[in-house]
């Protein structure tokens, strides 16, 4: 089976830092799969919250989360500090990619690269909507389709 590459944006506008917890290890003795998706979806409200945004209002409408890849580069342990960075790139009539690079603060060390496809979605309606206006302006006209 072909590796998976996921090529990164030049420019991240958004990082946060977030420590590995002992709760996100796993048999291994280093984060888990699952702890990672975790973290990516607290740098993602953090990315819409500096923004003025949330999840479930962005423009009057949510998200919705239609796929995610996760590329690992190194292992993370307890206690280290993660930065994770966050770019939106490939926009469609519907949704985005949350683009995320993930290092280890101390060291710059990769840890990931990851992106997860979301859909702007009206949760009362259960229907898929067109990405709000107000969340296409936040961004520059290299970002975003005309």
């Amino acid at each position: 089976m072909a590796r998976i590459k996921l090529e990164l944006p030049a420019n991240f506008p958004f990082s946060t830092e977030l420590r590995v917890r002992i709760t996100d290890v796993n048999y291994g003795g280093h984060m888990g799969n699952d702890a990672l998706l975790g973290l990516l979806h607290e740098a993602r409200v953090q990315f819409l919250a500096h923004y003025g945004l949330s999840e479930l209002d962005i423009g009057g409408v949510g998200i919705i989360m239609a796929d995610s890849v996760i590329v690992y580069k190194s292992e993370a342990f307890p206690a280290e500090t993660l930065v994770i960075a966050v770019a939106v790139a490939d926009f469609n009539r519907c949704g985005c990619d949350f683009i995320y690079r993930v290092t280890e603060k101390t060291s710059d060390r990769e840890v990931a690269r990851a992106k997860t496809g979301i859909v702007f979605f009206n949760y009362q309606q259960r229907a898929i909507q067109n990405v709000p206006p107000t969340f296409l302006d936040l961004f520059p006209p290299d970002v975003v389709p005309a």
